[in-house]
């Protein structure tokens, strides 16, 4: 028989019917991108972080907004530009002539959900502040220690590199995010329902929390529970050690990108309803996971090189007969 711990904690298909409510509540704003706002929402449910790529105007900052509003808790926006300091994000300490002592007054970073828009416009001082609080869950401000509230998520949104005023970012914070994902210019149909709906003002202004903090800590807590077979950890390690031996490949996944994969794939079976991963759950999910984080000899696309990988790579059987 099942504990009481066990009863009272957050089953699979009731976890898939919370995402399945927040997913329909983001695409009253978001029109399409089906993939990419599972991506995002998966991020979230596994605990990490995630990075939205591609070119102003294609939906990132909408979709981050709709994300934060639809799971309530609080929510900070930061617009990163070159003169952006590092105690513009963690905060800083004020004297209070009243109390004749210092105030420590926290930065935006202390919110369940933060929106580092275009975060690589940042110089390199200023993005090296979000790696410890993304790292870590915690920030050190003036020798001073403060452990950020569960849960904490940061949606970074990111220009080309080839546009001005770009700062790259380092391999150290790209890897501190669990995914990334392209948003992808729309179809003609879907730009049409853009326009539609926003034709008489912008539907985010009327969406609405449909979940609280505490279910999104549930469903991280469900994640968690998710069986990853042995079967499984050994395709995630052969898929690493094949990246490994590509010859093109320069700075290959580290074995935290390993552990993303895997925590990724358990939240990607929760959508589904299920408490087991799937090697098709690695297959989805490697690219958005290992991409970014891959280092490349001349201009070959570390994505191109995943597909190929991933098709050759023998997918293991869950079951020894």
């Amino acid at each position: 028989m099942a504990s009481a711990s066990q009863e009272q904690s957050l089953q699979p298909r009731r976890a898939a019917e919370l995402l399945e409510r927040v997913e329909k509540n983001i695409h009253r704003v978001i029109v399409g991108k089906d993939h990419v706002v599972r991506l995002a929402l998966a991020g979230l449910v596994a605990g990490g972080h995630v990075l939205l790529q591609d070119l102003p105007g294609t939906g990132k900052t909408m979709l981050a907004r709709a994300l934060a509003t639809s799971v309530g808790g609080t929510f900070r926006r930061i617009q990163c530009t070159p003169d952006l300091l590092p105690s513009d994000i963690t905060g800083s300490s004020v004297f209070n002539q009243k109390d004749v002592t210092f105030e420590f007054v926290p930065g935006p970073i202390f919110a369940n959900i933060v929106l580092a828009d275009e975060v690589n416009r940042a110089t390199p001082r200023t993005q090296s502040a979000l790696l410890e609080a993304m790292g870590e869950g915690q920030v050190t401000v003036e020798g001073t220690t403060r452990t950020l509230e569960r849960p904490f998520f940061v949606v970074a949104t990111q220009n080309p590199v080839e546009f001005h005023g770009t700062y790259p970012l380092p391999e150290s914070q790209l890897d501190r995010f669990v995914l990334a994902a392209e948003m992808g210019p729309p179809t003609d149909v879907e730009a049409m329902e853009v326009l539609a709906r926003r034709e008489h003002g912008d539907p985010i202004a009327d969406l609405a929390a449909v979940i609280d903090i505490r279910e999104v800590i549930e469903l991280q807590e469900a994640c968690l529970r998710v069986v990853a077979a042995p079967a499984i950890r050994t395709y995630v390690v052969a898929l690493l050690q094949a990246i490994r031996a590509r010859p093109e490949v320069l700075l290959p996944a580290s074995m935290r990108a390993g552990v993303y994969l895997q925590r990724a794939a358990q939240a990607w079976a929760l959508f589904e309803g299920r408490d087991f991963v799937l090697p098709d759950d690695i297959k989805l999910l490697a690219s958005p996971v290992l991409a970014h984080r891959l280092g490349m000899r001349g201009r070959g696309k570390p994505a191109d090189m995943l597909g190929e990988v991933v098709a050759a790579l023998p997918i293991p059987p869950l079951r020894q007969h």
